[in-house]
């Protein structure tokens, strides 16, 4: 035993109990009369992640890329919705559809830029192409679509202000390549307005991902009610029969798609979709949906009901974008909506007996 001049300041240690009849003395528990029970030697699952920090970085997306998807297809139906008024004769609904759409592209395409931070980084995007990247397809068909729709727009504006625009010789060239531009909008319309679901279900994020085969087809649905619904607004009732149609239409497919969609993905996934604000959001597309397509098929000639009803279509459009994106940033937060549908996936492939996929499953 060694002893030191600091063993004055050492606290007394405990008296150690020995055996007792050779046996070293247990605590008795409650309940237990002998060692043969079962105890519970690993705590319940809680599902964390190394430091607390989520296993799926959220991506750092607000109200500008939300309002951007929005945008993006209100313009995308509406450049299809103009081309069909455009072969049919209807000027007053190509041209408010044109408009539209060129508005929409404009300030999606703002927004998108403030969520960049600065313009050349849009810039950067089209400095090359990668056909495997949604982003970068998406940047091409965002940026065609916007000169198509541009100088269709411009030929609108020209005849609106009684040929006052300073275009000089041009007027004639753009009097030739409209039809051509609109015509080549029409068919950048439905890549614009499913290029962002592309976008975000081919990410690690849960929600999104899990939805990756039917996002699209909701997106194109809301484009088409929102399109629909912006006409019925800006446009008189004498023309907006293709109008109500395809509000219609994209009504009846965004709520088939969506209840397919929400069928064909992992249960665990879908709750971001059901529960709290981007809950209430997709709850509010339905209603406002249902609200406004009933009102398109049944009040649609009746100039204020069919305002009215395209309010609520585009209100409908809205809710369905800011809660998908909205329920993607949820899930990925919470390592649950990543730990969980994992387990699924590979309970599911065991039970198939394939065992030779991954580590996890080998033999």
């Amino acid at each position: 035993m060694t002893v030191s001049d600091f063993d004055q300041f050492r606290p007394p240690e405990p008296e150690r109990r020995g055996r007792r009849f050779g046996k070293l003395r247990r605590k008795k528990r409650p309940g237990r009369t002998d060692g043969t029970a079962e105890m519970l030697m690993v705590p319940e699952v809680e599902f964390t992640s190394y430091y607390g920090r989520a296993i799926v970085k959220p991506p750092p997306w607000g109200p500008e890329i939300a309002a951007y998807l929005f945008l993006g297809g209100v313009a995308g139906g509406s450049g299809l919705l103009a081309y069909g008024a455009q072969l049919t004769g209807r000027e007053l609904l190509c041209r408010n559809a044109r408009l539209g759409a060129m508005a929409a592209v404009g300030i999606g395409g703002a927004a998108l830029v403030k969520d960049l931070g600065r313009p050349d980084r849009f810039y950067n995007m089209l400095r090359t192409i990668k056909l495997t990247s949604p982003m970068s397809v998406g940047s091409w068909i965002l940026a065609a679509y916007s000169g198509g729709m541009g100088l269709a727009a411009a030929s609108e504006v020209d005849r609106l202000t009684g040929g006052r625009l300073p275009l000089g010789p041009l007027r004639r060239g753009l009097t030739v390549v409209e039809p051509v531009a609109g015509a080549a909008s029409a068919l950048l319309s439905p890549p614009l307005a499913a290029y962002t679901a592309v976008l975000l279900s081919d990410t690690a994020n849960p929600t999104w991902n899990a939805a990756h085969r039917d996002l699209p087809f909701v997106f194109v649905s809301s484009a088409s009610l929102a399109a629909g619904g912006l006409a019925m607004v800006t446009t008189p009732t004498r023309e907006t029969g293709p109008a109500r149609a395809l509000a219609v239409m994209g009504v009846a497919g965004d709520l088939f798609a969506t209840r397919y969609m929400e069928s064909r993905m992992d249960p665990v996934t879908v709750e971001p979709l059901h529960q709290g604000r981007p809950g209430t959001l997709m709850r509010w597309s339905e209603r406002l949906a249902v609200a406004g397509g009933l009102g398109a098929l049944l009040l649609g000639r009746n100039r204020v009901a069919a305002a009215v009803s395209g309010v609520a279509l585009l209100g409908a459009s809205a809710c369905t974008r800011f809660g998908v994106l909205e329920a993607g940033i949820a899930s990925a937060k919470d390592p649950r909506y990543t730990v969980v549908p994992q387990r699924n996936r590979l309970n599911k492939r065991r039970a198939e007996g394939i065992t030779d996929d991954s580590i996890t499953t080998a033999n």
